[in-house]
């Protein structure tokens, strides 16, 4: 079948296919983890946020293939679930941005679209990996424009994409060291597979069915550490002064020069680190971290007029947290004393389990998302969210480093000032709760709140899903395992070894506090007799049970 023209209705029925066959693989692209742990829902947060964009074309009765595609976008970043679900839901705005004035497509635009999607995923992620779903995309989409140049034919350009898609998933573990210690493949690239499949299956009429479990050992995704991209420490400090500039673009070329996204972001890059760089025709949004501002202002100038500036000393910053960390050390309820003003302020958080809910409502949480491992909020989940709050400020906490990117992609269309307090669990959630100070600003109250947190040791108890080896530790299906700061450190079928093993693991000589939260299958009981076994050999050690129903995890545990 050969096509050199997309009208609407083709280009309808290929999301459609395309949703369709991601929707038949979800399990497969879920299953796809090297941890053995029950929360592999990249395939679900990939699903439902396609899903949603297909929805979203489909209440549109246009013939223009542009607007179709505009429709998708919007949908799929309302819809974003999950750092795969907001990378995705990038591409595809990437893809309807490059086609958004069309009616119809030839092979030229087609391949465009996708090269399109490549540019804004790289410039959504921070600090881009490759051998993840990036790769993937960007191989994939090269492999399609070569193609176009060859031929005018639609289906050909399709083959040479998906083509690309699978050799490059199958190239990844050479990309990342982690990957090919485990000789595994990254899901998110596998699940863009699975849509990009859908894609040629509508093209050329065949039928698709549901992969083999088999594949399972061949596609996988490894789970590995980000950097804290904000200060805890003096010796962590490289670029000391956090600077914020906002630039209006100017057009009098003769005192300004001529905007270019890339070159500004190459210069910056040369003068600090932590750089985010947001523009479009108007306005340019610049963060980094630098030792010098001013020469970060002179940049923004020789584009226009400077119309917001902030420069922030992170080193001074350390100091007033070390102090007020000493200061936790006396008794003291700053909560009680500073109740929160929800005019001024509202918090959300994300927690499953009733218990927890009451927590973070009784610390001054003002609404509680539920959600968590497996059940991912979406952006538009927050989005509604902050209308409810009827607040000036709004802080978030994701309180899964999975949920993060689209509690920010929602803070990008908030009406309000809005930040995301980066909290990678319930307990770093919980942490960052007892820093806050509603007479602090906005963005005071994110950085003491996020340093805090992200000094907080974080443990947790699941069960295994899965026989696997996860460096030399060999784990067992229904093992009970121990994971500290996102590292499975012991796997057992005692599940009272497991647990007092992971707290003394995390006790250290000065620690003050062990608090046990008992999730919806945890024991009561273990927990008492876990309090009790510590209370007689760490006397000066305090022990706080709580009763958080959380799904998936036994028990939380941190230590202060």
């Amino acid at each position: 079948m050969k096509l050199t023209t997309m009208q609407a209705s083709e280009f309808k029925k290929m999301f459609m296919t395309g949703a369709d066959n991601l929707a038949n693989n979800v399990d497969l692209v879920n299953a796809l983890n090297v941890f053995p742990v029950p929360d592999g829902d990249t395939g679900t947060n990939m699903n439902m946020t396609f899903q949603s964009g297909v929805a979203s074309m489909m209440e549109s009765s246009t013939h223009s293939v542009g607007e179709l595609a505009t429709k998708v976008a919007k949908g799929l970043l309302m819809g974003a679930r999950g750092n795969s679900g907001v990378i995705l839901s990038q591409i595809f705005r990437g893809f309807s941005q490059a086609i958004a004035d069309l009616e119809s497509l030839d092979s030229q635009s087609f391949a465009k679209a996708f090269m399109g999607g490549v540019e804004s995923a790289y410039k959504a992620v921070m600090k881009p990996v490759e051998g993840t779903i990036l790769t993937v995309a960007r191989e994939s989409a090269l492999r399609g424009e070569k193609k176009a140049q060859q031929t005018e034919d639609i289906v050909e350009v399709m083959e040479s994409i998906v083509k690309g898609a699978q050799e490059s998933l199958d190239h990844t573990p050479e990309l990342l060291p982690v990957l090919k210690q485990v000789g595994v493949v990254d899901s998110g690239g596998k699940g863009l597979l699975c849509i990009y499949e859908g894609f040629l299956a509508s093209l050329t009429g065949q039928s698709l069915t549901e992969k083999e479990e088999a594949s399972v050992n061949q596609h996988a995704h490894a789970i590995f550490e980000e950097k804290n991209e904000h200060p805890v420490r003096m010796e962590d400090i490289t670029f000391g002064y956090c600077t914020e500039i906002m630039v209006r673009i100017s057009q009098d070329y003769s005192k300004h020069q001529v905007f270019n996204y890339e070159d500004f972001r190459q210069t910056l890059n040369k003068m600090g680190d932590s750089l985010l760089v947001v523009a479009d025709d108007e306005i340019i949004k610049v963060h980094v971290h630098t030792e010098d501002p001013g020469k970060v202002m002179q940049l923004g100038q020789s584009y226009g007029e400077l119309i917001k500036v902030k420069v922030e000393n992170m080193r001074e910053q350390v100091r007033s947290l070390e102090a007020k960390e000493e200061a936790l050390k006396q008794p003291s309820d700053l909560l009680s004393e500073h109740p929160v003003q929800e005019k001024e302020f509202a918090i959300i958080a994300v927690a499953s389990g009733q218990g927890l809910i009451d927590l973070f409502k009784s610390m001054g949480v003002s609404y509680v998302i539920a959600g968590g491992q497996t059940m991912n909020p979406s952006t538009q989940d927050f989005v509604e969210a902050m209308d409810q709050v009827h607040a000036k400020n709004i802080l978030i906490l994701p309180n899964n480093k999975n949920i993060q990117m689209a509690a920010e992609q929602a803070t990008q269309v908030a009406q309000v000032p809005a930040k995301v307090v980066a909290t990678k669990s319930i307990t770093q959630g919980i942490a960052a709760m007892l820093m806050f100070n509603p007479e602090a600003s906005i963005e005071e109250n994110q950085e003491i709140m996020q340093n805090y947190a992200q000094s907080t040791a974080s443990g947790q108890i699941t069960t295994a899903i899965r026989d696997s080896q996860i460096n030399d530790i060999s784990i067992k299906e229904n093992d009970f395992m121990a994971i500290l700061d996102g590292n499975i450190i012991l796997a057992d079928e005692d599940l009272s070894y497991v647990l007092k093993t992971l707290i003394l693991e995390m006790i250290e000589d000065d620690s003050e506090l062990v608090t046990l939260i008992v999730g919806e299958t945890g024991s009561q009981a273990l927990a008492d007799e876990i309090e009790a076994v510590l209370q007689e050999s760490h006397p000066d050690i305090e022990v706080e049970v709580i009763q958080g129903d959380q799904p998936v995890y036994q028990y939380f545990v941190s230590v202060d």
